[in-house]
């Protein structure tokens, strides 16, 4: 491990996750919150969920991006808030917004590490394949049940959530249609998931999808990334479009609110104006 990915490591260990801002406000409410008993992940689970303008009145059907770090202190707020400005604005198609709340985020987002250090801030890690079933046989289910969806879905996340982005577009890129990181810890496991993109991209069959990503500041990041983008171009998988975004000027705890908004315009960008 270098001295950069180490000194990264205990800033996740003494922050929980990248030293965030402040947890925002509760804010007015848009739509609203459930509880949800998981099997797969044995616990209950809250979920919040953002509804478009004149959902209510309407019949329409939606696409839904569905986010990790979905809690009310958590990411939920500002995410759901681009959504409703870009939506008002017409920059975007209406969607709904599906936040999870994290119980233990360092078990949920993250594979097995041989990292020791790793090991150390994560004891619990390895939980993101049971998080990702927890998504496709309970949560996607019982949204499509409760609420007017399309059947387009989205994924988006950062950091550990980012990471957990990449290994779902690279182990089960059915389950969304399109996939938004914000400088994913792609360090993780010695970059393992990285390593394996070219093998999985040279056996890829799958319908369209849309990787969005974007890099702040941090080298370990901007490698990972550049080795993905590297496989993606020289496999070319099929259907597969690709947007890598650099974003140097973000710092790894600023770059979410500003990923996020782009990315989220670039996958659910509203059709072109009638002339």
């Amino acid at each position: 491990m270098s001295r950069a990915v180490a000194a990264f490591v205990l800033l996740l260990a003494a922050c929980g996750r990248p030293c965030p801002p402040p947890a925002p406000a509760r804010v007015a409410a848009i739509g609203e919150t459930f509880r949800i008993t998981s099997q797969v992940l044995g616990e209950e689970r809250v979920v919040n969920v953002y509804l478009p303008p004149g959902y209510a009145e309407g019949a329409e059907r939606y696409p839904v991006l569905y986010m990790p770090d979905g809690g009310m202190n958590e990411d939920f707020p500002h995410i759901a808030g681009h959504v409703d400005v870009s939506i008002k604005n017409q920059v975007i198609r209406p969607i709904l917004v599906v936040g999870v709340q994290n119980t233990e985020r360092r078990r949920d987002l993250v594979g097995p590490t041989s990292v020791a250090e790793e090991r150390d801030i994560a004891p619990q890690a390895g939980g993101a394949d049971r998080f990702r079933r927890f998504l496709a046989d309970e949560l996607k289910p019982y949204v499509a049940a409760r609420f007017r969806v399309s059947g387009e879905s989205a994924l988006i996340g950062e950091s550990f959530a980012g990471l957990f982005v990449i290994e779902t577009l690279l182990v089960e890129p059915a389950l969304f249609d399109a996939y938004i990181a914000a400088d994913p810890s792609v360090w993780w496991n010695r970059g393992a998931l990285v390593a394996s993109a070219g093998e999985r991209f040279a056996r890829w069959r799958e319908p369209p999808k849309q990787l969005f990503i974007a890099t702040a500041d941090t080298p370990e990041m901007q490698d990972g990334v550049a080795a993905l983008v590297a496989a993606i171009r020289e496999h070319a998988p099929a259907g597969l479009v690709a947007h890598h975004v650099p974003m140097p000027e973000e710092r790894h705890h600023t770059i979410f609110p500003f990923a996020a908004l782009r990315g989220i315009r670039t996958v659910f960008a509203a059709p072109p104006a009638a002339p």
